[in-house]
């Protein structure tokens, strides 16, 4: 049942990470102008970090006396999306403010290889609970 459990966490954490990366924020600035778009999309990241952390967090627990290994990864995904979301959003949010493209590219890039490593470990997790 605890697997179970962590599966569905770790499998709505993964689902809602594709859905905002691939998704929302596509969207948002192919139905919106940019100067609307980032606005609202900078208002709804700290929110989509509270989702990973708390699915993480959760998962983690679950899956602690199932396999530590998964625990692991999972516990990883939550201390990192804190650290994205209270230094590196802010640090993006600055360079835009700034209008400094060049950093804000480089944390772009960083904060898009987060989220690309928070999928494959998440993926990662389903697999080992799901076997």
């Amino acid at each position: 049942m605890l697997s179970q459990a962590a599966i569905l966490l770790t499998a709505l954490m993964f689902g809602g990470m594709v859905l905002y990366s691939f998704g929302f924020a596509s969207f948002l600035f192919s139905a919106l102008p940019a100067d609307a778009a980032g606005p609202l999309l900078r208002r709804a990241f700290p929110h989509f970090y509270v989702f990973v952390i708390g699915c993480a967090l959760s998962g983690a627990a679950l899956a602690a006396t199932i396999d530590r290994t998964s625990a692991l990864i999972l516990g990883l995904i939550a201390v990192t999306a804190l650290i994205a979301r209270q230094i590196l959003m802010p640090a993006i949010n600055g360079a835009t403010d700034l209008g400094n493209r060049t950093r804000f590219r480089v944390l772009h890039t960083g904060s898009v290889i987060v989220t690309l490593a928070h999928i494959a470990g998440s993926s990662a997790v389903i697999l080992r609970l799901s076997t």
